[in-house]
């Protein structure tokens, strides 16, 4: 799984003006050299054997070092666009007014928590953090103190953060080979996987409504499953944590009615139903502001976990949940966060809610998954390596195999094409899941119809070129 590393990290733009093509290989070579003497040599890097130095962003574009420009499919956190001028705008007024530590009042804070608020009927209550990982710590933290349970159950190949509750309630990592194992209050359920899960439906039932809403109800008597084994073994269910669409376990998407009727079990257990939304909240996923909202609109969580995209690459988080439940949160102990939901952060996310209205990006995002849906089963067509095609709005996995019936995931070909785009075609994506096998697209919510017709050309181009 880590032979294509997951992290992504930028490298300020170049402010010396133009150079020679020999000075920016030097930089770079410099930069790597600097690199490994002073970070950690398990801090994670794209295409680890020739890294991508970023010299400028812009929208749905990244700069390399020889001002060469790339469509970008992966950068989820810049959500609205790289350097969208009017979130910098924001940033940096806000900046230049005031920061401060949030037991100060700011009018911020409140119109933050409330813009928020209004796109989760059934929740009143905002907690402010710094990370997604840290607002899925928080999040557990509310789960047991309201339910005076400890344990939790996750979603097989689930990532949740990297802080060490999130890395122990996290089968991505910790069945990987992290240091951090799975803890004894950590469950683990099966993956809502119709395609490769424990249920599978036929290749000619993928799309069937009927076939799904079944695997839906297998898949949830499962969770009842590992619910009421874990009580026989005398444990309690403080939480069912889940992504509202599982990004890193290979963008899965939940069959229709399973988080309703697991949030069922869940409770009549005396636990909560907490979603995870850090990779696939506002807008990403089109016709809805966040995506366990998709096919349930009655269904309302009890917890919800938002981040990555929240503040365009400004870091700031939130859990966002009802007032009896926080009201019990530390006991009689006081919550603080000293830059979680700082005024510079929540102009940030402010802005963003404000993009995503002014430019209408829900509606866009939906008609882009639109045209993606239908120009990448096309594109399924034409190639017998691609098994499966699953997503919705700015969300897409295309699952690589080496054989359409009996689904072995190729992480070789993955690991090739996504070498060929950036080195021949100038396209940006990433393999992921449990295989490496799935070719992720989370692009900013700018991608337009002509970004989508060329990545689903450069991968059809590529794929012929390789014989695929």
């Amino acid at each position: 799984m880590d032979k294509l590393v997951q992290a992504f990290g930028f490298i300020s733009p170049s402010t010396t003006g133009a150079c020679s093509k020999n000075d920016e290989i030097r930089s770079k070579d410099e930069a790597l050299y600097r690199r490994k003497k002073t970070i950690g040599s398990t801090c994670q890097i794209f295409y680890e054997k020739d890294p991508f130095m970023v010299s400028q962003a812009s929208m749905q574009y990244l700069y390399d070092e020889n001002g060469k420009k790339y469509l970008d499919c992966i950068s989820n956190v810049q959500h609205v666009g790289h350097c969208h001028p009017k979130v910098v705008a924001a940033i940096s007024k806000q900046l230049a007014t005031s920061t401060c530590n949030v037991r100060f009042v700011s009018h911020k804070l409140t119109d933050c928590a409330e813009e928020i608020l209004k796109t989760l009927p059934g929740l009143d209550t905002v907690l402010f953090c710094n990370s997604g990982s840290e607002a899925n710590d928080l999040a557990l933290r509310l789960a047991r103190d309201y339910t005076q349970h400890k344990d939790a159950i996750v979603v097989d190949h689930a990532y949740h953060g990297h802080v060490t509750t999130t890395m122990e309630m996290s089968p991505y990592k910790f069945d990987h080979g992290s240091s951090l194992r799975q803890p004894e209050w950590v469950h683990v359920a099966p993956i809502f996987d119709v395609y490769r899960g424990k249920y599978r439906l036929a290749n000619e039932d993928l799309n069937n409504p009927e076939k799904l809403e079944k695997a839906g109800q297998v898949y949830a008597d499962m969770v009842k499953d590992v619910i009421e084994k874990a009580e026989q073994n005398g444990r309690k269910i403080a939480a069912f944590f889940t992504e509202a669409l599982q990004s890193c376990g290979g963008q899965i998407l939940p069959p229709p009615g399973y988080l309703k009727l697991v949030a069922e079990y869940v409770r009549s257990h005396g636990g909560l139903m907490v979603i995870d939304e850090v990779q696939t909240g506002f807008g990403r996923v089109g016709s809805k502001y966040w995506a366990h909202q998709l096919s349930e609109d009655d269904f309302i969580p009890d917890i919800v976990t938002m981040g990555k995209p929240m503040g365009n690459g400004f870091p700031v988080s939130a859990v966002v949940t009802t007032k009896k439940i926080a009201d019990r949160l530390g006991g009689s102990v006081g919550y603080f966060n000293t830059y979680g939901g700082n005024p510079v952060a929540c102009s940030a996310a402010l802005s963003v809610m404000n993009v995503i209205k002014e430019e209408n990006l829900l509606d866009h995002s939906q008609k882009m998954g639109e045209l993606f849906h239908e120009q990448l089963n096309e594109l399924k067509k034409n190639h017998d390596c691609i098994g499966d095609i699953r997503g919705v709005g700015l969300f897409w996995g295309i699952d690589l195999v080496k054989d359409r019936e009996t689904r072995e995931p190729d992480q070789e070909l993955a690991l090739q094409l996504i070498l060929k785009l950036r080195k021949e075609r100038s396209i940006l994506l990433n393999a992921d899941g449990p295989h490496t096998n799935i070719l992720k697209i989370k692009p900013p919510l700018c991608f337009n119809a002509d970004d989508v017709k060329n990545t689903v050309t450069a991968l059809d181009e590529t794929l012929k070129e390789m014989n695929k």
